[in-house]
């Protein structure tokens, strides 16, 4: 049974960090892409940093986030994070993890809430 479950988010204030993690059962972790999404409320949900299959050797990010936070991998955990840095409020939202699958089907975690605000 494939699993992700994300954890780590919560509340912190502007200007603070959070770290985000994914593990991952079910599948071949490593052969598979991992990304993070978010969705705001009342916004559809947007990709925010993808790291490549393997050594995760290619990392995109989203334009707003470069900089700030950061997606890393450890194969033998099973576990993709997010390091999330000098926090806005507008990067409130539900953060999810998908593995992408290409010519497979894609997995998504269940979300975890993360609310940036004094």
């Amino acid at each position: 049974q494939v699993q992700l479950v994300e954890s780590g988010g919560g509340l912190v204030q502007p200007g603070g960090s959070l770290r985000l993690s994914c593990a991952a059962s079910g599948f071949t972790f490593s052969t598979y892409a991992m990304s993070w999404y978010r969705q705001a409320p009342g916004k559809e949900r947007e990709l925010v940093a993808t790291i490549s299959s393997s050594t995760g050797g290619r990392i995109n990010y989203k334009d707003s986030v470069k900089g700030r936070f950061t997606i890393s991998r450890d194969n033998a955990k099973n576990t993709v994070y997010l390091q999330m840095n000098s926090l806005k409020p507008e990067d409130t939202a539900v953060y999810y993890c998908k593995a992408v699958g290409g010519l497979r089907r894609d997995y998504w975690g269940q979300g975890t809430q993360v609310t940036v605000s004094s």
